[in-house]
């Protein structure tokens, strides 16, 4: 991994589960990490679900050879499980430092196994590079890992269709790309709260605040309050730079401020209870590089949860809501149609029941670990 469990939740919801989904069905696994970002974890090691978390000692962080030095150990810890297989998790950072290793060991006829990348999100320009708060320098080398680690593999597992797609088209003849959005796991239970105390109507919004711009969630609650006089919106989710600060202020200015309910992100077990008071959720979306690129496990939970989404069409938006039948898709950009779908939900209790099983099924069906491991599998075996 590129890092820890925390706070990041790309290997806690994405490499953990499948790691785990693996361990199932009797493969020996083992997950390493760099807990640069949760460094309380340096040095520890657990057994979880048959699966072996190794969470390497933090070096001095000394410039440059600091880095080096971290990378040096995970590769270390990863030789050591005497793997078939190892699996990168982002082309970039210490996962991309480790990927180039082992590149450069199957050239060199030191390790003979086979060297998977996975990319879940477009880290370079146009993605990730525009929204973290890195040097030039770092974001210059970010974009040029990205591109060289996707090339240089045996081959990548793809969270979207967009980025099975694109780096397809990156990797020409160098092996194949497979398609893995992220999942649940199975035995994931809705804690749907049927009571709804009348006249009152909640709508969720569940957010990392990086898909679309605040002033759109202000504009789209107004019309939606204007014409379901006491809904709510709870907002569960923190921005990088303190969005949900910047939504509080302006929904004050607009006199919205004892409609909203802004809690920050919520622990494991508090989440599904959150999640479940809701009658509907909005996801809005810009249609950019990065809306296009990820697979947005928050819009799984909502589904699993049963709760019905209304979401723009962008990327895997609407490759796991299937309109009309899970959830409802609106054009990007028509912001009036968003608006209509919010209050079409919250008016129709039936509808809203419907799309709630509906969307339960499509996760049931397609989108647990242990249906999707198989994917990855092939991936692994690929000769």
């Amino acid at each position: 991994g590129p890092f820890g469990l925390r706070p990041k939740m790309s290997m806690a919801r994405r490499a953990l589960p499948l790691a785990r989904a693996l361990a199932a069905r009797g493969h020996q696994v083992r997950v390493v990490l760099p807990p640069w970002d949760c460094p309380e974890d340096s040095g520890r090691a657990w057994q979880e679900d048959g699966v072996e978390v190794v969470n390497v000692r933090l070096p001095p962080m000394l410039p440059l050879l600091g880095h080096l030095w971290l990378a040096a150990r995970l590769l270390r810890s990863a030789l050591g499980f005497r793997p078939e297989v190892i699996h990168c998790f982002k082309p970039k950072a210490y996962a991309g430092l480790v990927a180039a290793a082992v590149w450069s060991m199957q050239r060199l006829r030191l390790w003979r196994g086979r060297l998977i990348v996975d990319a879940d999100d477009w880290e370079g320009w146009g993605g990730w590079n525009e929204i973290r708060s890195t040097s030039w320098a770092q974001r210059r080398f970010f974009a040029w890992q990205e591109q060289w680690g996707l090339r240089h593999c045996d081959g990548v597992t793809a969270a979207s269709r967009w980025l099975e797609r694109r780096v397809g088209a990156m990797r020409a003849e160098r092996g194949t790309v497979w398609y893995a959005p992220n999942g649940v796991e199975q035995g994931a239970r809705s804690t749907k709260q049927e009571a709804r105390r009348k006249g009152q109507s909640k709508v969720l919004l569940y957010t990392r605040f990086v898909e679309f711009e605040v002033r759109q969630v202000v504009d789209i609650w107004q019309r939606v309050v204007e014409a379901v006089p006491g809904a709510q919106l709870l907002v569960v989710g923190k921005g990088l730079r303190g969005e949900e600060r910047v939504l509080a202020r302006q929904a004050a200015a607009e006199g919205l401020a004892e409609t909203i309910d802004i809690t920050g992100w919520a622990d494991s077990e508090e989440l599904p209870h959150l999640l479940a008071s809701a009658d509907v959720a909005m996801m809005p979306v810009e249609d950019t590089i990065l809306a296009r690129a990820k697979c947005p496990v928050r819009l799984l939970d909502l589904m699993a949860g049963g709760v019905p989404v209304v979401a723009h069409a962008v990327g895997e938006y609407a490759e796991l809501v299937e309109d009309g039948v899970s959830g409802l898709l609106v054009p990007p950009g028509e912001q009036g149609a968003f608006v209509a779908a919010v209050i079409r939900l919250l008016e129709d209790d039936g509808l809203r029941e419907a799309m709630a099983k509906a969307g339960q099924r499509r996760v049931r069906a397609a989108f647990t670990w242990a249906h999707l491991v198989q994917r990855v599998e092939r991936a692994y075996g690929e000769t």
